[in-house]
């Protein structure tokens, strides 16, 4: 591994929060610093710029005649189009919005005409909706070659209508080759369902040239945090299908006994929709098209391999890792303390060092099962993060294993919140305990 100790790497883009003071336990306050990109990222601020000039002309969407009502639905189409060109999207591949990925993907499980396949290092979104028309799972090898091989083998014993894969692992960050795997399934007469929940904040993806025939992705890691989901993918399950939700909007026609549905997306986008959720995932995807690839790409890795040297070089730490082959992965790393329950040192990171890190099973049980763990901790890079961030965590996990400040707290686990003077939104809280409030 080549060193990049020396190398230093500015944020990419300005965020909210990018400047947030938080307290600590010990006294006075510090900048904070936020590695839990993978979990929800914060919106970049020219999401909340777009999502503040639509304010004033936020209004009912595709049924008013009004001035606002109209700006409204144009905003609405257009953020479409802005999602379109970002994933690059066939001609045949419609943009749904929905909630979040899992939303996605459970829409799409519903459109499904038969079996799907998946991995067990799947995240729970993209493992347990497809039950409901067959699911049949397979267990991942140790290289990803060998997994690649599983995966065909499944695929030629007997018809599968759709495998469905995770873009880049949420729990390490791996990247699985989405335009080999297309092709697999394609050979073997299923479609392809990218969850790019990790994958699309870090990468730029192609449908067109990947061959991918279907992706989900959440605003909310996409630096976009309002609520609001997507669903790229071909037309014909889509309109084939029974709509997601029955409701106005989903219809051109409703009689006493009948209902003529519409097309996807209006299919499965039934009632008022997210204007604003729309709006912001569309800045979201303009301000990322507008960032190079290979600068976007070369300060993730800058930052992810600094991160792991560093926290390599601590003792008792071990990395996480799926496959021993894997050739890329993207800014999330995953580890354990030896001695240290990840929940703990979580706590002490917040408390004592202002940083803010993920622990726990991240909503992938069986992949963490197969690394034989109970829990880990994820640190996870984005735009807003800089190489001083990185050496921040670097050196307070340093710290805690020296037994240094915070030892006996981690050791122990106790807990510690805020006090009432520094939860947000406290003083305008009716009953004093605001629901906002961090503890």
């Amino acid at each position: 591994m080549t060193s990049v100790a020396n190398q230093t790497c500015a944020p990419l883009a300005r965020v909210s929060g990018d400047d947030l003071q938080v307290p600590l336990v010990q006294g006075g306050t510090t900048t904070y610093a936020n590695f839990d990109y993978a979990a929800s990222a914060p919106a970049l601020a020219r999401v909340t710029d777009r999502v503040q000039q639509l304010l004033p002309y936020y209004a009912s969407v595709h049924r008013g005649a009004g001035y606002a009502s109209r700006i409204s639905t144009e905003c609405y189409e257009s953020a479409r189009g802005s999602v379109s060109r970002f994933f690059d999207a066939e001609d045949d591949q419609v943009v749904v919005f929905t909630r979040n990925t899992t939303d996605s993907l459970n829409l799409l499980a519903g459109c499904v005409p038969g079996d799907t396949v998946v991995l067990d290092t799947e995240h729970h979104a993209n493992f347990l909706p497809w039950t409901r028309n067959g699911r049949r799972v397979v267990r991942a090898a140790d290289t990803v070659e060998e997994t690649i091989a599983l995966l065909v083998a499944e695929l030629c014993a007997r018809p599968a209508a759709l495998l469905a894969v995770t873009g880049a692992s949420n729990v390490t960050g791996e990247v699985l080759p989405i335009e080999r795997l297309a092709e697999v399934a394609h050979r073997c007469g299923a479609r392809i369902l990218v969850d790019a929940a990790q994958l699309a904040p870090h990468r730029r993806i192609s449908l067109r040239d990947s061959g991918v025939d279907y992706l989900a992705c959440s605003g909310h890691k996409l630096y976009a945090p309002f609520g609001t989901g997507v669903l790229v993918g071909r037309r014909d399950w889509l309109d084939a299908a029974e709509p997601y939700l029955a409701g106005g909007g989903a219809v051109r026609e409703v009689g006493v006994d009948v209902a003529e549905w519409a097309p996807a997306p209006q299919r499965h986008e039934a009632g008022s929709p997210n204007v604003l959720g729309a709006a912001a995932i569309a800045a979201a995807c303009e301000a990322l098209c507008d960032i190079d690839a290979e600068t976007l790409a070369d300060h993730e890795h800058r930052l992810a391999q600094r991160l792991r040297e560093g926290l390599s070089a601590v003792p008792g730490v071990e990395l996480l890792r799926l496959w021993s082959d894997s050739p890329d992965s993207v800014g999330i790393v995953a580890f354990t303390l030896d001695g240290f329950e990840p929940g703990h040192v979580a706590a002490y990171l917040s408390a004592e060092h202002g940083i803010g890190v993920r622990d726990g099973r991240f909503c992938a049980h069986p992949l963490l099962a197969r690394l034989g763990l109970d829990g880990a901790l994820r640190a996870s890079v984005g735009l807003g993060t800089s190489s001083a961030d990185v050496e921040r965590l670097i050196e307070a996990v340093a710290t805690l294993v020296d037994k240094g400040t915070g030892w006996e707290y981690a050791r122990t686990g106790a807990h510690w919140n805020p006090t009432p003077e520094t939860r947000p939104f406290a003083a305008t809280d009716p009953i004093g305990t605001s629901p906002c409030a961090l503890g």
